[in-house]
């Protein structure tokens, strides 16, 4: 049986974190820099990108990026 190890959970990304996500990804960056800034794994990077993790944050980045 595996050892139990004492790390903290992975952190969950908020709508606003969401949001710069988006904008992150609008401007090219990649997702193992922007999963790196918010510790989390590229999967929950892909899973804003499509939607799949706080729907409406991509209409909430192409907002903010029009301002």
């Amino acid at each position: 049986m595996a050892k139990a190890r004492n790390h903290p959970p992975s952190h969950r990304l908020t709508f606003d974190e969401a949001v710069q996500v988006h904008l992150r990804l609008m401007d090219s960056d990649i997702y193992s820099r922007i999963a790196a800034t918010y510790d989390v794994n590229q999967a929950r990077i892909a899973d804003v990108k499509f939607g799949r993790l706080h729907p409406g944050s991509k209409e909430e980045a192409v907002r903010r990026s029009a301002i």
